[in-house]
């Protein structure tokens, strides 16, 4: 896609408003992030920490209100791992994950990443399935 900071992508009309690196509100994202994981609202410098680690990330805004989040650290280099993907409790089951996540991949593809990796629980791999995941082993090391 190779959107410029703040422009909208693919999905732009019928009520869907998609932007890849969007000047981002930390409160907004605070609540979508509180709402989509079940826990009480606190704020998070969400801004700064995308600025610092993350190479990517996209928003669907209904409203001037933002219902889908998900963003891309990476190592630097060809390597990116989607985090955080979130979606409002109500706008869930309407396709809204898949956008977010279709145009995070879009632009992390423009951008040069090679591969995209990512995390998920049991009942999301037919999610990730059809955003184009495939299956691989892997580790993790829970610290606390």
């Amino acid at each position: 896609m190779g959107a410029a900071p703040g422009a909208a992508g693919p999905g732009t009309g019928a009520g869907h408003d998609l932007r890849v690196r969007f000047p981002v509100d930390d409160a907004q994202v605070s609540r979508l992030h509180a709402d989509a994981f079940g826990y009480p609202y606190a704020p998070v410098p969400w801004a700064a920490r995308l600025d610092r680690h993350s190479r990517s990330w996209a928003g669907e805004f209904r409203g001037g209100r933002l219902v889908g989040f998900v963003h891309a650290v990476w190592d630097g280099g060809r390597h990116a791992f989607l985090l955080d993907t979130a979606v409002e409790a109500a706008c869930r089951r309407s396709g809204v994950g898949g956008r977010v996540v279709a145009a995070l991949v879009a632009d992390l593809r423009a951008l040069g990443i090679e591969w995209v990796h990512v995390d998920f629980e049991p009942h999301l791999e037919g999610f990730y399935r059809r955003a184009g995941f495939t299956g691989t082993a892997a580790g993790l090391l829970r610290l606390r």
